[in-house]
């Protein structure tokens, strides 16, 4: 059997593998949420604006942090993903931070199995996308938890970044979606000297094929902006230019790191 039709085992062993390392990483800072920060970005912050007393969804939450934070600011969330460990410390963390949430694991394209109903908002963000073969099943999946006139908020790594190998030196991989690429790491991008080893599957998307997907299923683009830097300190030779904004030294300015998106269910 090939890994790419066997990648959802696969993929939720790696993250079963990373959890523990993650939860203990200073990339999380568990300790600084539990006292009460956020973990979510200006960015999507800035994209979400008040969401007290809306229902929703949070697609590939890993542990659940964004998804509580949501909760904090008076959401109604339901955070769904593949990793049973990385639900597990979700639940947990809902108790010790006392927020009403709701934690599914599976694989998102099975959620119809176990969640019904629609949502005034789904959210996803970061590093989410790659996990997923088909963005069309992925569309769809947005587009039917959506009530009419609901948005789709949506943060992620810009696909020029994936281009790269993983020293940012040369082009490595291919810009479109040509198939499965299969991979093992040692360490994780929260904690590159933990002790871990795990092979994984992902698929590089197209800014078209993310827009074109949405679009094709009832989604109407309302806005696209993109960054020249990640919020986040997870690639190698970074430089932290302003207080939680990375670029990669040797490229400064002239690539673009992130881009977000919003759409809006049609009626």
């Amino acid at each position: 059997m090939k890994p790419e039709e066997n990648y959802i085992e696969i993929n939720k062993q790696s993250w079963n593998n990373k959890t523990a390392a993650h939860i203990q990483s200073g990339f999380y800072d568990l300790p600084g949420f539990l006292a009460g920060n956020s973990s979510l970005n200006p960015i999507e912050l800035q994209l979400l604006g008040d969401i007290q007393g809306k229902s929703i969804l949070h697609l590939q939450c890993h542990f659940g942090q964004d998804t509580l934070s949501l909760g904090r600011m008076g959401a109604k969330v339901t955070g769904v993903d593949l990793s049973d460990k990385a639900i597990e410390q979700a639940r947990l963390l809902a108790k010790q931070t006392k927020v009403d949430a709701n934690f599914i694991c599976c694989d998102i394209y099975d959620l119809p199995n176990h969640l019904s109903g629609q949502f005034d908002l789904v959210f996803t963000s970061y590093g989410t996308i790659g996990w997923l073969p088909d963005l069309d099943r992925w569309a769809k999946l947005i587009s039917n938890y959506l009530k009419p006139n609901g948005r789709f908020v949506f943060v992620e790594f810009h696909p020029v970044v994936w281009m790269f190998d993983d020293q940012f030196e040369k082009i490595a991989y291919n810009y479109f979606n040509v198939g499965a690429i299969v991979e093992t790491e040692t360490g994780t991008y929260a904690d590159r000297e933990a002790k871990i080893s795990q092979k994984f599957v992902c698929w590089n998307h197209s800014l078209s094929e993310v827009i074109n997907s949405l679009i094709q299923n009832k989604l109407e683009i309302n806005s696209l902006d993109e960054f020249d830097y990640s919020p986040y300190n997870c690639f190698s030779n970074t430089v932290e230019f302003e207080p939680k904004k990375f670029r990669i030294k040797h490229l400064d300015d002239m690539t673009p790191m992130v881009y977000s998106l919003v759409a809006t269910k049609k009626p």
